[in-house]
């Protein structure tokens, strides 16, 4: 039975990032993968999809953007790439294609873990998830309601408009994920209706500079979990409501009207094909719009304590957005909707992990990182997990060495007997 000191579940960038973290500590460790590095990158990702971060950001513990065009937005195929050449740059110890079929704890975890995969046992002294916060859609139970005619997906299952059936399309989700796709639907001549849920408005650019320049020079995205009034609450925000497109633009609720998308509020029932929305669709967006503004007059304040106003374009206020009447019902037949994906998020799914670790909701207690109540277990890449990028490929490298200390200080403190 092989073991190691430290086993590593999953070879996207958070792993990779905490491979690179005990390489340089020289702890010895393995990564498992169930397909190939990046796998979740190259799988389950529609074809036209790039970050929403621009590839300057894109900075891991001992690797930069490897291109020429640092302003703009890595396709898939290139963020495959990208974490492909990652790994080979410091020979990272994957075993790729092995599926982890279960993690149990030996005592609470103090005397190590015991992994059992479809390619043989493993045991390890400490164990990291490293699977990611984006594993299973979280399709609301009301999708059992629809008939069988209508087509349903998960983000994850979409491609491109041409996979979906003739016809029109409802998308369920206003965050960036259902924001680009109900887009790029519209953009090659679906009929499109969108129902919008909590979702930030933000702008690609402003004052000259990529919104994420702002939330990067500001701090707010190395705002850490324990400097939070309520961390639960954060870690639930949506995600920011951006696209990466090579012409730099913005992507919110206007935008889609303006192309013809119908908005509505968020679903409230399902009766076979006749569809029941909330009507909250215009206090929904005044929320968005009022956060809208709160996050531009810190970029403002900031900019003027820096003394760059002269240096960038003028400070400016977004007009609010105010919606059209809503419908509080349609028949998906009558309207020729074929198809509803489900662009509502996603949800834990640890069916591997035979540990005491989960909360009332299925998530991993957790503080930072540290999983409560198991020696020797951490898990990563979740949404403010330690930091408000956590989720960020820029976010996974500083968790990764924190996390990569909290690691070693453990393997000091405990000795395993003979």
């Amino acid at each position: 039975m092989p073991s190691t000191t430290a086993l590593i579940i999953g070879a996207g960038q958070t792993g990779l990032a905490m491979s690179r973290c005990l390489t340089e500590r020289s702890i010895d460790h393995v990564i498992l993968e169930r397909g190939r590095v990046a796998n979740s990158w190259s799988t389950e990702r529609w074809d036209s999809l790039r970050l929403l971060t621009p590839n300057w950001q894109s900075r891991l513990p001992g690797w930069q953007y490897q291109g020429n065009d640092h302003e703009g937005y890595m396709t898939m195929p290139e963020v495959t790439r990208y974490l492909s050449g990652y790994a080979a740059s410091f020979a990272a110890p994957i075993q790729e294609e092995t599926a982890v079929l279960s993690v149990n704890p030996i005592g609470d975890g103090s005397l190590g873990w015991s992994i059992d995969t479809d390619q043989g046992h493993w045991f390890a002294r400490c164990v990291i998830v490293a699977t990611g916060a984006c594993s299973t859609p979280a399709i609301p139970a009301l999708a059992d309601g629809l008939p069988g005619s209508v087509h349903q997906l998960a983000p994850t299952q979409y491609r491109n408009p041409d996979a979906l059936p003739e016809g029109g399309v409802l998308v369920v989700g206003s965050s960036a994920s259902g924001l680009q796709i109900a887009d790029e639907l519209a953009r090659s001549g679906r009929e499109v209706t969108l129902a919008v849920g909590r979702h930030t408005r933000i702008p690609r650019m402003y004052r000259g500079m990529d919104v994420q320049w702002w939330l990067d020079a500001t701090g707010i995205l190395d705002q850490r979990h324990d400097q939070v009034t309520d961390v639960s609450r954060a870690r639930r925000d949506p995600s920011l409501g951006l696209i990466g497109s090579p012409e730099k633009r913005s992507l919110d609720l206007e935008v889609l009207a303006d192309r013809g998308v119908r908005l509505c509020g968020h679903l409230s029932g399902i009766d076979g094909a006749t569809v029941s929305v909330a009507d909250d669709l215009d206090l929904l967006c005044r929320r968005a719009d009022a956060a809208l503004d709160r996050l531009l007059r810190r970029f403002d304040q900031f900019a003027a304590s820096a003394g760059m106003d002269a240096e960038l374009d003028p400070p400016r206020r977004y007009p609010r957005i105010t919606p059209s009447a809503a419908p509080e019902r349609f028949d998906l037949r009558a309207d020729g909707i074929r198809t509803v994906l489900w662009a509502t998020g996603f949800r834990p799914h640890y069916p591997w992990l035979k540990a005491d670790v989960f909360d009332h909701s299925g998530h991993i207690r957790h503080d930072g990182g540290v999983v409560e109540n198991a020696p020797g277990m951490y898990v990563m890449g979740l949404p403010f997990m330690r930091r408000r990028k956590s989720t960020f490929i820029d976010g996974a490298g500083d968790d990764a060495r924190d996390l990569s200390t909290h690691l070693a200080n453990h393997l000091d403190r405990v000795s395993l007997p003979a």
